[in-house]
């Protein structure tokens, strides 16, 4: 009997043979195919989370027998490549576990096939180092079969758009205006961030960020960062979803109330630089204005860099503060005297004072007194002659002596005159030449006019 031949077994069509399972010893499964044959399968064919069973029926593909045991060897990692090459289309999802890696992706196993999954289809984002996917079960879809070699191409990344859309979808009629959601930040750009929801991208703009100046979204936030964000509007027709972040916190604004009250000194950083002004940080998301006319009572100033620069810490003069309009008013030249006061005692009508001319105009010159304070000699109080141009009387930087007209406080306007005093004209204590003194006669023509008359 031992030296019988064994009794051939009949396959199916792809070369398969039933066979049940009745006992395990140490790495191999004996089987029995029927007509008192067994077989043996190695137990690395089967899944470690489906190890065999006594009494289970499998499909196997035979490979002859063995010489010394006469026991027929048996493959049951083929037959489940066989079944499921035979049954795979594209476009069906299958279950790999990760085995591996290369230059151009992962490699996978599925019950006997290999597959490659190329590195654009692995996620959703890129990337470069595939240590954390290494004995992992992905869930894949296929989008080749090569049934001759037995391998296939797989994607992840398709798997996980469906389940993101689907997500979407759900989501996109969860969103309310006023909900408080946590995203991940997708990507930033100028004007703002977008951040991902759980499939749907909302845009957190720039002014929504901070009750704080924000020059750039990179200030306060990165690629990849976990945040909550409030939701301002949604619009399905556009499929836009407007976020904010400030809104999650106390408007500053609405707490100065008393704070910076008009007359007091109060210190900030100068944060923005503008031809009408400078703004000021008074505290974290609270602005005043410096308009460029309260900067300096000394010093014409045509720009605010003419004096600071961003990121200066002033001190300053509180001039109005309106909670609702969001506006703040300061000076900075209010911290010093104001040099126009008590400029009537000092420069009072007829008195001849000396002063430097810092410009010329077409209609006349203006004169620093002292410093702050201006007065204006009109052209024709330039000279007791006609004058054409004021540059051909004065010169700008030259000291001059003047003579005090008026004196406007209110309006800081002085008026000035080089004009002779009337009567201070004579020489020689007032005496007059005999020339001087007879009357002038009218001159004769030395001919008659035209026409026939005479004067």
């Amino acid at each position: 009997m031992s030296a019988a031949e064994p009794r051939a077994v009949s396959a199916d069509e792809r070369g398969r043979i039933p066979g049940r399972v009745v006992s395990i010893h140490g790495t191999d499964v004996f089987v029995d195919v029927g007509g008192k044959s067994e077989g043996v399968v190695p137990l690395d064919d089967f899944e470690p989370d489906t190890p065999p069973t006594v009494g289970q029926v499998l499909n196997l593909i035979p490979h002859g027998f063995d010489s010394e045991s006469g026991l027929m060897r048996l493959s049951l990692r083929e037959a489940l490549v066989e079944a499921d090459l035979e049954s795979l289309r594209v476009g069906d999802v299958v279950k790999g576990r990760v085995t591996g890696s290369n230059i151009g992706g992962l490699e996978l196993r599925m019950h006997g096939l290999r597959g490659f999954m190329p590195m654009s289809q692995v996620d959703l984002v890129r990337h470069e180092d595939f240590a954390s996917f290494m004995g992992r079960w992905l869930e894949c879809e296929v989008t080749e079969i090569d049934r001759r070699g037995k391998n296939l191409v797989l994607s992840r990344r398709r798997v996980l758009e469906r389940e993101r859309e689907e997500e979407r979808q759900q989501l996109r009629f969860q969103l309310a205006e006023g909900q408080v959601r946590k995203g991940i930040v997708s990507r930033l750009t100028d004007f703002g961030a977008f951040v991902d929801l759980g499939g749907i991208d909302g845009l957190l703009h720039v002014s929504d960020m901070s009750y704080a100046r924000v020059g750039h979204p990179k200030e306060l936030l990165k690629e990849g960062d976990e945040i909550e964000v409030k939701i301002l509007k949604v619009d399905l027709v556009k499929d836009r979803i407007s976020l904010g972040l400030k809104q999650l916190s106390a408007d500053p604004w609405t707490l100065i109330e008393g704070k910076y009250n008009p007359g007091e000194t109060v210190e900030g950083r100068v944060t923005k630089l503008m031809n009408f002004g400078a703004f000021v940080e008074l505290e974290k998301g609270v602005e005043g204005l410096i308009p460029v006319s309260e900067m300096s009572w000394t010093q014409r100033v045509a720009h605010p860099k003419d004096i600071l620069s961003a990121g200066d810490a002033v001190r300053v003069v509180v001039l109005a503060a309106d909670r609702h309009k969001r506006k703040i008013s300061l000076s900075l030249k209010a911290l010093g005297e104001d040099p126009w006061n008590g400029v009537t005692e000092r420069y009072q009508p007829e008195v001849t004072v000396s002063g430097v001319v810092t410009r010329i105009t077409n209609f006349g010159a203006f004169v620093q007194l002292e410093e702050g304070v201006e007065g204006l000699i009109h052209i024709s109080q330039l000279s007791d002659q006609r004058v054409r141009s004021v540059g051909d009387v004065v010169k700008v930087g030259e000291v001059i002596q003047v003579r005090v007209l008026s004196v406007a406080a209110e309006q800081r306007r002085i008026s000035l005159s080089m004009k002779s005093v009337p009567g201070d004209e004579g020489a020689g204590g007032g005496e007059e030449t005999q020339e001087e003194a007879s009357p002038k006669q009218p001159k004769k023509r030395k001919r008659e006019l035209r026409g026939g008359l005479a004067f």
